[in-house]
């Protein structure tokens, strides 16, 4: 996909991404808004609210002042919550909600950098609840999401690890000390002007679908903008590197039908031999038609 993605053995290195509208086109949280209402755990308004809430965020993204009040907003939410019922639901509509709104492009991007040997790193300001199921979906190797404090199974509306801004790119530099990355090499990935200390703590940064923002600053700093338009279900793309491609699929009927009229009109022959043996002797000098090859597919 991006020829600047090289192939390296050692030192380790690692590929960075941030999720929302980054690797999918959404809000992971927001996403599972009416989930949590059919499980109880939200009232009609607050999800007519979140529903507001991705609105803005797909319009226009959410500055720094729009994350903190989402933050505060979210935060009394889920205040009570049972930890395990968030799970529950999470796990149960993860491929209808979040598979369709994976983007083809980030799929594919992943899997290049795995292919060259890196790890690939999921971080999210989302909870850990939500992008943990999300990375392992997508085949993520580790996940940093922020993380609420738990009571007795139930969240206290308290935020024990906020992953926002600056604390992103701690997070980064603290899993290259880890993990032996060389960030020098390392790549990131992110639509958010919120997120410039993870992308400048990394070699290679990559601005996805950014905002006025980040757009202005990855144009001056000259960091790749990339554009990622096409949602796709995970298992469309593993049919479609499964699957022959539909011409060799006609060209297989194609071949298979032919085969057929050939075996039957052969047969028919045979016939006519045994019952009329002086006809089989001037019909034998007839041309027997081809069977048409049937490509092979590499």
């Amino acid at each position: 996909m991006l020829s600047g993605v090289e192939n390296h053995s050692l030192p380790r290195t690692a590929a960075f991404f941030d999720l929302d509208k980054t690797v999918i086109a959404k809000s992971s949280t927001l996403t599972f808004s009416k989930s949590f209402y059919q499980g109880g755990l939200i009232n009609k308004r607050a999800v007519l609210r979140t529903a507001y809430a991705q609105f803005v965020f797909l319009a226009g993204g959410a500055d720094h002042e729009q994350m903190e009040r989402m933050r505060r907003y979210l935060s009394s939410l889920c205040r009570g919550w049972n930890v395990q019922q968030v799970r529950e639901i999470v796990a149960e509509t993860l491929h209808e909600l979040i598979d369709p709104i994976i983007y083809d492009e980030a799929a594919s991007l992943i899997e290049e950098h795995h292919t060259a040997g890196r790890d690939v790193v999921i971080v999210s300001t989302s909870g850990a609840e939500v992008v943990e199921p999300i990375g392992a979906l997508l085949g993520a190797d580790r996940v940093v999401a922020t993380r609420m404090v738990v009571e007795d199974g139930r969240f206290t509306g308290d935020i024990e690890y906020y992953a926002y801004g600056p604390t992103k790119a701690e997070a980064v530099r603290e899993l290259a000390a880890s993990e032996g990355y060389d960030l020098s090499r390392c790549y990131a990935y992110s639509d958010s002007v919120t997120d410039i200390p993870m992308l400048e703590s990394v070699g290679h940064p990559h601005a996805v679908n950014p905002d006025r923002g980040l757009r202005r600053e990855a144009a001056a700093r000259g960091w790749p903008i990339l554009s990622f338009s096409q949602p796709v279900r995970l298992k469309q793309r593993i049919s479609a590197l499964s699957m022959p491609s539909r011409p060799a699929l006609v060209a297989a009927a194609v071949g298979a039908a032919a085969a057929t009229a050939g075996l039957m009109w052969m047969a028919g022959r045979r016939r006519a031999a045994l019952t009329a043996m002086p006809a089989f002797a001037a019909k034998s000098k007839e041309v027997q038609p081809r069977l048409p090859v049937v490509p092979r597919q590499e």
